[in-house]
């Protein structure tokens, strides 16, 4: 009898049932992810570089014993309150996973927090390192505030205390305008707004439709750590250092500080007190003013009396004018004295030596010079009476010949072809009829003489003559006929 062999295999888990390896990844992702769910997982971030390309951040939560690989979807990073950084203690929540094209499990973030406050305080100092390590609070870059703004740009919640009282006090301070840019001032989103509303108002072109602030300010109230930390984000530092337009910070009470207090041109303790150093208080200004004109007066007025002291002092100093002049008369005096015994002295010498001379001479030579002189002279005598007839009779022919033309081109040939020269009281030429008024004295001059005549008015007589009869031109009286040839006599 042949016996049966033994086809049992008896090795562990020989009779497993077989599985792939996509089949068992997928068993075991399963298992993770039903078996855990949802966990609030505390660590500190390892290996953070930042956002991949395609947008999604991949790094590693671990303590001292143990890491996890961790992973936040590009779309949950943008909703993320606290971004992740490198060395950053934070409490995240997320569901357990695996990837199975590394055969590892990680952790699928969707949400993210800073591990207590403590935390946040680190995170607040690293970056403040980091950014004074940069030159960004450094005191040579803040801009100095506008003495008197035109408009005022404000960045701060819609709604709240803040806004109103901000606005009340404006309302004692010189005119200025007030634009506000509505962002929220705490929550998701905040940091991306407010950093938004500073790049927005410096983009606005001056004089364009909606006016450029002269200065801005960011305002908030008081609050937690938490509730400011969107003033402590890196988007809002840089858009605050980057403005060329002055800031001041207004954010949380006094005893509060973000990281935006330290990068803007002024830091005010609160709201209120930002709009008092954005403008300047009315009563302030003129009471400001008065004092200023009040020492101005004062000023000149000592200046002036310093001026009229000093002059006094100089003249004081100065020479009297007689005593000016006393020494240069004295000097005066003295040379004529001494010019009136000089002229007398000259005169002595020069008749000594006239006697002297005039013993030499003889009669002889000078009778012969003279009589050569006489000659001479009646020669030149008889020239010059020739030259002078000559002239004469050159520049008679000349006048007589001006004389000629001027009796041919003055007025008074016309006068002798009948007509006459009509003058006002004044003197002046009447040319026309029209600028005649009855009543006006005339002087009418002929070619021979001159009458005064008074007009009666325009001619009504239908253009007849208004030279009067030959009997009534002899009825004058010897005064009118001494008038018409006297007159006023002629022009030349």
């Amino acid at each position: 009898m042949n016996s049966i062999p033994n086809t049992r295999d008896d090795r562990p888990g020989a009779n497993a049932p077989e599985f792939s390896v996509s089949e068992l990844s997928g068993a075991i992702k399963r298992a993770l992810e039903e078996g855990f769910g949802y966990v609030r997982l505390k660590g500190e971030i390892s290996g953070y570089r930042g956002p991949h390309a395609s947008g999604h951040c991949y790094f590693a939560l671990k303590d001292d014993k143990a890491k996890i690989e961790a992973v936040v979807w590009k779309g949950t990073f943008g909703r993320l309150r606290f971004k992740p950084e490198e060395g950053m203690e934070v409490i995240a929540q997320g569901k357990i996973t695996t990837f199975p094209g590394s055969s590892k499990y990680q952790i699928v973030i969707e949400a993210l927090e800073p591990a207590g406050a403590g935390a946040l305080m680190a995170l607040l100092e690293e970056r403040k390192r980091k950014f004074a390590a940069e030159g960004l609070f450094d005191d040579e870059r803040k801009k100095p505030r506008p003495f008197l703004p035109k408009v005022v740009g404000i960045i701060t919640s819609p709604t709240g205390a803040v806004i109103r009282d901000m606005l009340h006090g404006f309302n004692e301070r010189y005119p200025t305008r007030v634009l506000l840019w509505p962002v929220r001032v705490q929550g998701e989103g905040s940091a991306a707004e407010v950093a938004a509303a500073i790049r927005g108002f410096n983009a606005l072109e001056a004089g364009g439709k909606i006016p450029r602030p002269d200065i801005l300010i960011v305002a908030r109230g008081g609050g937690s750590l938490e509730d400011l930390w969107g003033f402590n984000e890196e988007i809002v530092v840089r858009a605050a250092a980057e403005s060329a337009i002055p800031l001041i910070s207004a954010v949380g009470h006094e005893t509060d500080w973000t990281l935006i207090d330290l990068v803007a041109d002024a830091r005010a303790p609160t709201p209120t007190k930002a709009a008092e150093w954005a403008v300047p208080k009315y009563s302030e200004l003129i009471e400001s003013v008065e004092k200023l004109m009040l020492r101005k007066r004062t000023a000149v007025r000592r200046a002036l009396e310093s001026a009229r002291t000093h002059l006094k002092a100089s003249a004081r100093g100065l020479p009297k004018l007689q005593d000016l002049v006393a020494l240069p008369r004295q000097r005066f005096d003295a040379a004529d004295r001494r010019l009136s015994r000089a002229l007398l002295a000259n005169t002595r010498v020069h008749a000594t030596r006239l006697a002297r001379v005039s013993g030499r001479l003889t009669p002889a030579p000078i009778l012969q010079k003279h009589s050569r002189s006489a000659e001479r002279l009646q020669v030149l005598e008889r020239r010059a009476g020739r030259a002078l007839l000559n002239r004469i009779a050159v520049s008679r022919r000349v006048l007589d010949g001006k004389a000629d033309l001027l009796k041919s081109l003055g007025y008074q040939s016309v006068l002798s072809r009948g007509f006459a020269l009509v003058r006002g009281e004044t003197g002046q030429t009447i040319r026309h009829a029209a600028s005649v008024v009855a009543g006006d004295v005339m002087n009418i001059e002929f070619s021979d003489g001159r009458i005064a005549a008074t007009a009666n008015g325009p001619d009504s007589s239908g253009g007849k003559s208004d030279v009067p009869k030959p009997e009534q031109r002899a009825d004058k009286t010897p005064r009118q006929k001494s008038r018409g040839r006297g007159g006023q006599g002629s022009l030349f």
